[in-house]
């Protein structure tokens, strides 16, 4: 550092007061980092500011310093009169809370501040002590800041807040948890007067707008550090090597994947402490189950491993006692580990942000860049991460996805402010709530429209005459059972039998589907059988295995969505190495090129170009969609990212439905929409619904699409909760009800929000009109071709499951079949339409015949399909009746045509008719892998359940 930038940085310090720069030396800070040299002036002079640097740059103690500074004077000034809380310091982790007051400990010693911290998990005593005697500095999370502008000694205490400092602030701007934040700032602006509010964040790509979301629009300083130009990265896809060749049959898995886990390894290895991130909780369990085969010292960290265990290998990697931490996005955010001298990430990163929040958290010492090695599994993987990669040296970031106008936000709220006050006028509730910045364009009307559901659902009392809110007996309860925004689903504790002791988490869904006594699955990288699921005390029984294989558990969450930026320039990186081809230069000669532009190997680079290389027809760019078929199968190349996918996706399906009366299968990436069309549908006919789809009406066509799916459903369920509307809902296979619910919801506020966030989170809209008009301008190309490509063929059916593998161990295939032979189905027969019978699978004969006529059109169902023989015995049927009668139909037919083994095939989880076909019509070698295809479809019906009808 010259001689000038220690100047500068000392000046920060000057900024500083005697007592805190006193403690500096004490502490040994000679120097500030470069975030509290740029934002220590503006915060000492009270300004808002937004701080967004990598963790571990000192971000605490930037925001922290100039707080506890003035907390200092305004102590040593006894004409305050201060005998409340003078600084919050709120996070969206517990997790951060232990970490946060490690750190702060020492300042509050040496500052003679009292510095305590307020969650959940506090203790009654210690919430009866703060509020009697409040400390100076208290650290609490988004939904005990809700709790405590409840309770009357704490609005005592809070009215002396005059700082407030929200960690993580990125995390919180992209959720329902940070809208309801910035309305909860607003209730505390009524009872604190104006404050100063200081947020920290990782880099974000639109830093004004997240400093709006923190302050209200009241004006913010934004300190950024850059970030992408102190990066050291790698993309890496690791050759096969003959260790690899004897590693795959020791890890039952192929070479290719024996690879990614030696090289892993090899870097971990390297490194003395390495932060190794994975995409999903499945992979980290897959992942952690091979690296425990090879006796590598790591660890496993995410959120559905039990706290006590999060804690166990936090502590113990900070110790040093492991070399390795293996974790989700668990690890993003600020918890303090120790020093991170190297971050691998498994695969494609998917978004620039969390590119540079994962690989940000290694190095950090001064003139010490972070390193990092992205480890690609595929063309996809390897082309999309050094588009990434690129992006972040550049800093072409990401926006914060805000809740705008969240209606269940704006309930629950409104019932806090009620808490708050007792009673209050309509408009003076409507106008605390729109100073918040998601909510600044709520209209009056649908305020007014969530206070009628309110009062409809006795939460409040409405004046109607007055215009005026008042509380009621139920406001209180709802308060209490609604302190956060996470939506309320039931997890199953796993507890282990032998050891006893808990070993983490399951989501509902997973156990609803796939939990049974006796299946196996991989938790805290070990197997583990099931013997009991308890339904009432929300708990699975296991026993350890020694198998190295089984089901990994499908935790609620969805796949990480790649922007619409990032799949266009990977179409626009595939089409210049096209060019490049197409002129003659070799693979080698175009590897070169991309490893002097990128940073990546040439191995690297020329196992992605193989893709390229291989595809002969025109190649699909950002301003071209190639949309090939063959047979029923139909690839819409399109590279415009998942969300705009998806809901190009679903319209396509919708109107190709709609004109032939039959379904159309679909599955999405950022670069392909891959459907399963009706006999006698073309790729010629995609062209037309996408060259011939109004702009303008696409969200009604996809409101009109999401009538009936269980994404919405869910959804609807989860908001009516939020609303009051229900008592807390468990979700289960009773889609009947589900469906009962919507249709008594339509046209509320509830039905509106629900809408509106599966638009928000799952699909873009606006996008995808705007891909559909520059289409109709000939901007962007639709031209069919009736063959298969290399590059249409590389979607997901092309990656590997790590715990998947095409030949999955002989274990798991008898597991399978003998599930599915011990269930039991409804065998109706659609000749007669009067005789059914229930029975075991294995039970079934040959070829099912109904004892009544004779016939040999036998349907087989799920066992409480009573509505389904109701619809075909039926004599006027209504649409839901007409399609279970032509889905009952479909089945008989295949019974017909192939005995038991259609039986078997209908009676597996999630396969109706359509995908049962697909999985008898495979030629096979054995039986075994008809089964392993039917595991393969289960699998696909648990990743997209909430999807389809």
């Amino acid at each position: 550092m010259s001689e000038r930038e220690v100047a500068a940085g000392m000046d920060a310090f000057t900024h500083l007061g005697d007592r805190v720069r006193a403690a500096l030396s004490e502490r040994g800070f000679e120097t500030p980092t470069e975030p509290q040299r740029r934002a220590i002036p503006a915060l000492v002079a009270g300004r808002n500011a937004l701080v967004i640097a990598p963790t571990g740059t000192g971000k605490t103690e930037t925001a922290m310093l100039p707080v506890l500074d003035a907390v200092v004077r305004r102590k040593a000034d006894e004409s305050t009169g201060v005998h409340g809380v003078s600084a919050l310091y709120v996070t969206p982790l517990r997790a951060l809370n232990r970490d946060m007051r490690e750190r702060l400990e020492w300042w509050g010693e040496e500052l003679d501040l009292d510095i305590d911290v307020r969650h959940g998990d506090t203790s009654r005593y210690r919430r009866t002590q703060q509020a009697n005697d409040p400390p100076d500095v208290l650290v609490t999370t988004p939904e005990t800041l809700q709790a405590m502008l409840t309770g009357e000694k704490l609005r005592r205490a809070l009215a002396d807040v005059r700082h407030v400092v929200v960690d993580e602030v990125h995390e919180l701007a992209s959720s329902k948890r940070g809208a309801q934040l910035t309305v909860g700032l607003e209730r505390l602006y009524e009872l604190a007067g104006d404050f100063q509010r200081v947020g920290l964040s990782a880099t974000v790509g639109d830093p004004e707008e997240v400093g709006k979301f923190l302050t209200g629009d009241r004006g913010c300083a934004v300190v950024e550090v850059d970030v992408g130009s102190e990066l050291d990265l790698h993309v890496l896809t690791p050759e096969v090597t003959p260790e690899d060749e004897r590693l795959a049959g020791r890890l039952m898995t192929d070479p290719d994947v024996a690879s990614h886990v030696r090289a892993i390894r090899d870097v971990i290895e390297e490194n003395e402490s390495t932060l190794v991130f994975v995409n999903t909780r499945q992979t980290a369990e897959a992942l952690g189950s091979r690296f425990k085969e090879l006796d590598v010292n790591i660890g496993i960290h995410h959120g559905s491993l039990s706290k006590e265990a999060r804690i166990e290998v936090e502590d113990d990697f900070k110790a040093g006692g492991i070399d390795a931490l293996l974790c989700t996005s668990s690890m993003e955010l600020g918890i303090d580990v120790g020093r991170i001298d190297h971050v691998v990430q498994y695969s494609s990163p998917r978004q620039v942000s969390r590119l540079l929040q994962r690989v940000g958290r290694a190095g950090h010492r001064r003139d010490v860049v972070s390193s990092g090695t992205v480890v690609t599994t595929r063309p996809d993987d390897t082309f999309e991460a050094l588009v990434i990669a690129d992006r972040a040296r550049r800093g072409a970031v990401e926006p914060a996805n805000i809740h705008h106008g969240s209606l269940d936000t704006v309930a629950n709220q409104i019932a806090g402010l009620l808490m708050d006050f007792g009673e209050i006028d309509a408009v003076r509730a409507y106008e605390i709530v729109t100073r918040a910045y998601p909510f600044r364009d709520l209209e009056p009307e649908a305020f007014r429209e969530v206070v009628r559901e309110l009062s409809g659902n006795r939460i409040l009392w409405l004046d109607e005459a007055a215009d005026r809110l008042e509380k009621s007996s139920g406001t209180w309860q709802y308060v209490y059972a609604n302190l956060s925004m996470i939506p309320d689903e039931s997890t199953y504790r796993v507890y282990d039998m032998a050891a006893g002791r808990g070993v983490g988490t399951l989501d509902e869904r997973f156990v609803v589907n796939f939990a049974t006594p006796g299946e196996v699955f991989i938790q805290r990288g070990e197997m583990w059988r099931i013997t009991e699921v308890d339904e009432e005390d929300e708990e699975v029984k296991v026993t350890p295995v020694g198998d190295p294989a089984g089901e990994v558990p499908s935790w609620t969450g969805q796949e990480i969505p790649v922007p619409f930026a990032v799949a266009q320039e990977v179409a626009d990186l595939r089409a210049w190495a096209r060019e490049r081809f197409d002129v003659g230069e070799s693979r080698a000669a175009v590897a070169r090129w991309l490893g002097e532009r990128y940073p990546t190997d040439e191995h690297t680079a020329g196992e992605a170009l193989k893709q390229v290389e291989a595809h002969e027809a025109a190649v699909p760019a950002a301003d071209r969609v190639v949309v090939e078929f063959f047979g029923r199968e139909v690839v819409v190349n399109a590279a415009f990212g998942h969300r705009t996918n998806e809901t190009l996706g679903r319209l396509v399906s919708a109107l190709l439905g709609q004109r032939t009366g039959s379904s159309v299968a679909m599955d999405v990436d950022p670069y392909r929409i891959e459907l399963e069309v009706p006999r006698g549908v073309t790729g010629y006919d995609v062209v037309e619904v996408l060259e011939g789809t109004d702009p303008d009406h696409v969200r009604t066509l996809i409101e009109l699409s999401l009538k009936n799916a269980d994404a919405l459903k869910f959804k609807l369920a989860q908001v009516a909760a939020k609303f009051g509307a229900l008592k807390r809902w468990r979700g289960g296979t009773n889609g009947f009800g589900r469906s009962r619910l919507l249709e008594a919801l339509r046209d509320t506020p509830i039905y509106d929000e629900a809408v509106r966030e599966v638009l928000h989170e799952d699909l873009d809209v606006p996008t995808a009109s705007t891909v559909l008009g520059r289409i109709r301008s000939a901007e962007v190309a639709v031209e069919a071709i009736n063959e298969r490509t290399s590059i249409g063929r590389g979607g997901r059916s092309s990656g590997r499951e790590l715990l998947a593998p095409e030949n999955a161990d002989a274990s798991v295939v008898e597991t399978v079949r003998e599930r599915i032979q011990e269930d039991r189905v409804l065998l109706l027969c659609v000749h007669c339409r009067e005789w059914t019978r229930t029975q075991q699978v294995r039970r079934v004969p040959e070829q099912p015949e109904c004892p009544r006529c004779g016939s040999t059109r036998i349907a087989a169902l799920n066992p409480w399909a009573d509505e389904v023989v109701t619809a075909v015995r039926a004599t006027e049927k209504d649409e839901e009746q007409e399609r279970q009668t032509r889905r009952a139909y479909r089945a008989a037919g295949l019974v017909q045509s192939h005995g038991k083994r259609a039986v078997i095939a209908l009676a597996a989880r999630g396969v109706g008719p359509h995908n049962a076909a697909r999985i008898i019509s495979k030629l096979r070698e054995n039986e075994d892998d008809f089964y392993r295809d039917i595991l393969a479809q289960e699998r696909q019906y648990a990743r997209t359940k909430s999807f389809w009808d």
